[in-house]
């Protein structure tokens, strides 16, 4: 009798070991701030502010979320200095096991601009599914993953209901153990090609590698990155993450918590084909910071 299979990752999370590895934790292009606070009635806050070191403009945005454990439902409200509303109902479990469903709607007053996007996810043992309903640019998009022992196999297609036509499709396959995944992935209409490799070494190091190829380009070849994350002491939290790519691009990432509700983050970009020369328009090299507060 075969053990029964977990829930499979979602096709947005495919790859997901090494996206997080080499994207987040990296804030060298803006200096941000966050802050969240929960009231006793379990209704949670959050302010959270980004300048962008390159322009100068500062986006932020205000938001509440409210849970209601009994129902699984999740409402959340959102106002941007952009002066964009954004709304999101959630129902998780409500239904079914295993269902998920959400509908967020956009509104922006001064621009006229809206937007209504409906979701549905689905996921049991050995398969997740999920379908999305763009209302108003009628675009069905559904995607699925299937797993087994550790394999994984997904595909994604979106449908334009104005146009008769399949607007994008894309597939994928994979393998997750308890201490590495590999990813393979063909998107965009199978134009662009990705592989990812995510390895946690011990429980202080990681490491992972992604690899891009986009067949519309004439020029660039691969895009290459490759990094790694060490814990340097877990009583304060901090971290050091590291990466570089094939244009000679060194990043760096370094994470504290400062006290207990209060977290630093701090990124460096050193371009090393451009140590001592001036860029023409901005810095070469790139610094940032980000602080998130939580109480």
């Amino acid at each position: 009798m075969s053990l029964p299979q977990p829930v499979p990752p979602s096709w947005k999370d495919l790859g997901k070991s090494s996206n997080d590895l080499l994207t987040k934790d990296y804030p060298f292009t803006t200096t941000a701030l966050e802050v969240k606070t929960k009231t006793p009635s379990g209704v949670t806050f959050k302010v959270a502010g980004t300048q962008d070191n390159k322009t100068g403009v500062i986006a932020s945005d205000v938001e509440s979320k409210y849970l209601h454990k009994p129902y699984g439902l999740t409402y959340t409200q959102a106002w941007t200095t952009s002066n964009v509303l954004k709304s999101t109902v959630e129902l998780d479990n409500t239904f079914a096991k295993g269902l998920k469903i959400d509908a967020t709607s956009t509104l922006q007053p001064d621009k006229g601009s809206k937007s209504a996007v409906f979701n549905a996810a689905f996921k049991q043992s050995g398969f997740h599914t999920r379908g999305t309903f763009d209302l108003f640019k009628s675009v069905v998009t559904a995607d699925g993953v299937v797993g087994r022992d550790g394999f994984l196999a997904g595909a994604e297609a979106s449908y334009n209901i104005n146009d008769g036509k399949v607007a994008k499709y894309a597939a994928a396959v994979g393998y997750n153990a308890a201490d590495y995944a590999v990813t393979i992935q063909a998107l965009n209409g199978f134009k662009t090609y990705a592989a990812s490799y995510y390895h946690r070494v011990n429980s202080d190091v990681e490491a992972g590698a992604k690899a891009i190829y986009d067949s519309k380009l004439t020029v660039g070849g691969v895009a290459l990155e490759v990094g790694g994350k060490t814990i340097l002491d877990r009583a304060s939290g901090s971290s050091l993450k590291a990466k570089i790519n094939n244009s000679g691009v060194i990043a760096l990432g370094y994470q504290q918590i400062l006290r207990p509700g209060l977290k630093a983050t701090f990124g460096l970009a050193l371009d090393t084909q451009q140590v001592n020369e001036a860029a023409p328009v901005g810095p070469v090299h790139k610094v940032g910071a980000s602080f998130v507060f939580e109480s």
